[in-house]
C-alpha cells in the first residue's frame, strides 16, 4: 500500500485525500499554513495525522501532494529536505514539474497530476472528481504510478510535454470559468426585461444542460444550433441591434463569439462561404446590402 501524504488541505488536496480508494492508498500525514484546514482533514481520513511542518509529511510519505497555491509550490519545494526516490507531485494546472527543481535536485522523482475539473466546494469536488481526465506530467517509473492512480480515481488521463501546460490550462479556463461569464452575460439581459437572476438561472439551466447533452452525445459541429448555424442574418441583426440599443456590454462579446463560431457552422455544412462571408461581414459592424 503507498503512503501518501498532502501539504495543504485546501479544496483540491481534501477531494483528492478523500477520494483516494483506502485498500490501495494510504493518505497518513497532511500539513497546511491554516492548521484547521489540516486537522479537518486528518479528522476526515482515518488514521491520518495532523503535522505541524511540511517536512514531517514528506519524512512520512512515499508520494507527497503539494496541493498549496501555486505561488507558494516552488517556496515549499525548496525548504523541504526530500528523500532520494521519493514521488513529489504538484496539482497546478497551469505550471510544469520545473517549479519542483529544488525536489529533483534531492533526488526525488517530480511529476503533476492536475485533475480537469472545478473545485467550487469540497463536497461537490468528491462528486465531480470520477470520470475525470487528469493531466500528467513526469518521467519513468512516477509516470506510471500516476497513471494508476488516475485510474484508482475512476477517471481518464492525458500525458503532457514541457511546454504543453499553458495551453492545457488556458483550454480549461474556457470551458469552465468563461461559461461562468457567459452565463452572467446572459442572466443580466434576463433581468433587463425584468427577470430576477435567480428566476432567470432556473430557465436557462435545462438550455445549458442539453446543450452539454448534445457536445456529449452528437459532438462537434453537428452540435451547434442557433442562427449562426442556419445562417440567419436576420435573426442576428436583430440580437446586434437590440444589443446596442440597451448599450450592453455583451455587444462585442456577442460579435466575437459569433465570429468564431461561423467556422462550426460550415463544418457542420448547413452554411456556404458565402453565407459565411455575409455573416462575418455583418458581425464587424458592416452593411451587408
Amino acid at each position: 500500500m503507498l503512503t501518501i501524504g498532502f501539504v495543504g488541505a485546501g479544496t483540491v488536496g481534501t477531494a483528492l485525500a478523500l477520494s483516494l480508494p483506502s485498500e490501495k492508498y494510504k493518505v497518513l500525514a497532511v500539513y497546511s499554513r491554516t492548521p484547521s484546514s489540516a486537522q479537518r482533514l486528518a479528522q476526515l481520513v482515518p488514521d491520518c495525522q495532523y503535522c505541524q511542518t511540511a517536512q514531517k509529511v514528506a519524512d512520512a510519505a512515499e508520494l507527497v501532494f503539494i496541493t498549496t497555491p501555486d505561488d507558494v509550490i516552488s517556496k515549499i519545494a525548496s525548504e523541504i529536505d526530500w528523500h532520494k526516490g521519493q514521488g513529489v507531485l504538484h496539482c497546478s494546472g497551469a505550471y510544469s514539474i520545473d517549479i519542483l527543481e529544488p525536489a529533483r535536485q534531492c533526488y526525488a522523482n517530480v511529476g503533476s497530476i492536475h485533475p480537469l475539473q472545478t473545485f467550487a466546494s469540497i463536497n461537490e469536488a468528491v462528486k465531480n472528481l470520477p470520470g475525470s481526465t487528469f493531466a500528467l506530467e513526469a518521467d519513468e517509473p512516477l509516470l506510471s504510478r500516476l497513471k494508476e492512480l488516475a485510474s484508482a480515481l475512476n477517471g481518464r488521463y492525458v500525458e503532457l510535454k514541457p511546454g504543453n501546460k499553458v495551453l492545457y490550462h488556458t483550454a480549461a479556463v474556457f470551458v469552465s470559468n468563461y461559461l461562468v461569464t457567459l452565463i452572467k452575460l446572459a442572466l443580466d439581459l434576463w433581468q433587463d426585461f425584468g427577470v430576477s437572476a435567480n428566476e432567470a438561472t432556473k430557465s436557462l439551466l435545462p438550455l445549458l444542460k442539453g446543450t452539454v447533452n448534445n457536445i456529449e452525445n452528437i459532438g462537434l459541429p453537428n452540435c451547434l444550433t442557433g442562427p449562426i448555424a442556419r445562417g440567419d442574418l436576420g435573426t442576428i441583426d436583430k440580437h446586434l441591434n437590440a444589443l446596442k440599443a440597451i448599450n450592453s456590454p455583451s455587444f462585442t462579446t456577442y460579435q466575437e463569439l459569433g465570429l468564431q463560431t461561423i467556422s462550426i457552422a460550415l463544418a457542420k455544412g448547413k452554411i456556404d462561404d458565402d453565407r459565411a462571408e455575409e455573416l462575418k461581414t455583418l458581425l464587424k459592424g458592416q452593411d451587408t446590402k
